[in-house]
């Protein structure tokens, strides 16, 4: 796609995981001519050492999402937001880019529309649907049938990627799992042999890189992933070993059951045309209230201040028993033969460089 030329690239949500890494591999390689966009100026510490061409935009507001696209050949869209957020802003990106004359969009989707435990034979054809636990998976589902929508009807050439579990330095998989290993909060369903469906950091942003120049790649989304078929189990051990804790001590548990009852009701009602078409007019911070009472009312209760602390044990999060669930190691096929996507890093390299970034945060690490 700019084949011959430099392009300038406008990365929303900037400030990220992903973005900040991309930032880093683009600028210092010399790929594109980069211009971050984030919603405010503390938004920017951690990459302000570079001089690039910022600027400031809400993720909603297309209009000032357009002025920030102006000039720029292509938009790569790594936005990290609530559920909410993320089907306004995925409708607010592509139509900013649609008037600021923007060549092609690039956003970020996940694995996850898919759920977190996919049926085995799960690839891009897969039907997808709205009726997962998780918001988040839904919110994204959403996404990118807004986007499909408006790039049926616009000229901004459109392609989303669907990575899985995302790691690397700096990364909140590798911190939360050592994180978990050192409080002695970790555990396995399955004795830690579903499927991870990892990918390094640095494997996403060559498939990003490839989205981008492509000429195979509009209209079409790609799952993309790390060679290797990584369980977690695989994925705990190298950063267990490191802080010299002994993975055969984390507890195994039995798959627990969670009751979905309430959520669905509620996800029922918010959804519905009625409650979806008054929604705009509740000012943000009447509708942050709300989901802060409805968060604070399901939460746990706190525990009792007239007792001892006993032994930390097992944190079970109903996202990470269905990620554990897995059994599906999910194919990369398409992004091989449409983008020439191949992963240049090894899970075990990555792992190494993110166990580096472990002991330069800090962290107790021996081996």
């Amino acid at each position: 796609m700019f084949f011959g030329v430099i392009p300038k690239i406008a990365i929303l949500g900037a400030n990220g995981f992903v973005a900040s890494r991309l930032i880093e591999v683009f600028h210092l390689g010399g790929v594109a001519k980069l211009r971050p966009i984030v919603r405010n100026f503390s938004s920017l510490a951690r990459l302000a050492r570079f001089e690039l061409d910022w600027r400031l935009a809400d993720a909603r507001d297309a209009a000032a999402l357009k002025t920030a696209f102006e000039g720029c050949d292509a938009v790569v869209n790594l936005i990290v937001a609530d559920p909410e957020v993320i089907v306004q802003n995925a409708t607010a990106s592509y139509e900013a880019a649609q008037a600021a004359g923007v060549k092609r969009l690039v956003f970020l989707s996940t694995a996850s529309v898919h759920g977190q435990a996919p049926a085995p034979g799960t690839d891009e054809t897969s039907a997808l649907h709205t009726e997962h636990v998780f918001a988040y998976n839904n919110a994204k589902v959403r996404a990118e049938r807004a986007l499909a929508g408006l790039r049926a009807r616009g000229s901004v050439e459109l392609v989303m990627l669907r990575p899985g579990v995302v790691f690397g330095p700096r990364s909140r998989w590798v911190s939360d799992a050592a994180d978990q290993l050192r409080a002695g909060t970790a555990w396995f369903i399955n004795d830690g042999q579903g499927v991870c469906n990892s990918i390094y950091v640095d494997n996403l942003i060559e498939a990003i890189r490839l989205a981008l120049t492509s000429d195979k790649a509009d209209e079409e989304a790609f799952l993309v992933g790390d060679r290797e078929r990584v369980t977690w189990l695989d994925f705990y051990r190298p950063i267990a070993d490191a802080l010299g804790v002994d993975l055969a001590a984390v507890p195994r548990i039995a798959t627990p059951h969670f009751d979905h009852s309430w959520k669905k009701k509620l996800g029922g009602v918010r959804a519905s045309k009625s409650v979806q078409a008054v929604m705009p007019m509740f000012p943000t911070k009447l509708k942050d209230a709300v989901k802060g009472a409805i968060k604070a009312a399901t939460a746990p209760p706190w525990p009792s201040q007239w007792e001892l602390p006993g032994q930390p044990g097992p944190v079970v999060t109903e996202e990470m028993c269905a990620l554990q669930s897995c059994t599906v190691h999910l194919p990369w096929k398409k992004a091989a033969e449409r983008l020439g996507y191949e992963p240049r890093v090894s899970f075990e390299e990555g792992m190494k460089r993110s166990i580096g970034w472990l002991k330069f945060a800090g962290y107790p690490v021996t081996a």
